[in-house]
């Protein structure tokens, strides 16, 4: 993050540290599976699984953000930030954006560290069992987070749509499709640490990433700006679930 900090600095826009948020769990995923492997613990078919489950997730949205913020400006957020300093800009935007985000990174990605180091089998028992569920999760949370990411900009690409909010595929059953597709990921990879006890010490990992993503700076930042930008946003908001997908509630008279 400090690296990141000083790229930003270099090219005048710090909503790069975007990009680097899901990078960054891969470049962790590895380097535990490395230092597991150096200190000889640890499960390599495990640890490698879970490099793989996260680079996928990590790198896919490290691609769409930067697509996403391509020709764009600075993100409105981190310029808010900046102006509210009371000295440098670039210290407060260190402390309060990189650290905190390279502290959660940490956090959240303590289950990857932990199976990468947990030894045993792989494919036997409760071990396979709870493997299995976590690569299912995985599947279903990286399906939302896709496929609700491609609707969402096919959807704002179409110039009849300005203004507009998008109701259509995911987005008709939960206003947000990424984000629940975000916490079902995290808890399909806690779940590749589940088969110990160390693993369950860090059930707070995917806890805090659900609560960031549905109370905390996820979803309701994201709908005060929608309510103030898209019409109809308060209606929309009536008849569709806030996060866990279900049917449409019925519009009332």
């Amino acid at each position: 993050m400090t690296a990141t900090w000083v790229v930003a600095l270099q090219l005048g826009r710090h909503s790069v540290v975007d990009i680097v948020w899901g990078a960054g769990f891969t470049v962790v995923a590895v380097l535990s599976v490395l230092l597991a492997a150096a200190h000889g613990v640890g499960n390599p078919g495990r640890g490698w699984l879970v490099v793989v489950l996260t680079g996928v997730w990590g790198l896919r949205l490290a691609v769409h953000i930067a697509r996403r913020n391509a020709g764009r400006g600075e993100d409105p957020r981190y310029a808010d930030i900046a102006a509210r300093a009371a000295g440098s800009p670039a210290a407060h935007l260190y402390r309060r954006v990189y650290l905190v985000q390279a502290a959660a990174m940490w956090v959240v990605s303590l289950p990857l560290q932990v199976a990468a180091h947990q030894e045993g089998p792989l494919t036997s028992g409760w071990a396979l069992l709870v493997m299995v569920l976590g690569i299912l999760l995985w599947a279903v949370g990286l399906f939302f987070e896709a496929v609700g990411d491609a609707q969402l900009a096919r959807f704002t690409a179409d110039p009849a749509n300005a203004g507009r909010v998008n109701d259509r595929g995911l987005w008709r059953y939960t206003r947000h499709p990424n984000y629940f597709g975000d916490a079902c990921v995290w808890w399909g990879l806690f779940l590749l640490s589940a088969r110990h006890w160390s693993g369950w010490v860090f059930v707070c990992a995917p806890a805090l990433m659900t609560w960031t993503l549905a109370r905390g700076t996820g979803a309701p930042l994201t709908e005060k700006r929608m309510a103030t930008s898209r019409r109809g946003y308060a209606e929309y908001v009536q008849r569709t679930s806030g996060f866990v997908p279900l049917p449409p509630r019925a519009r009332r008279r």
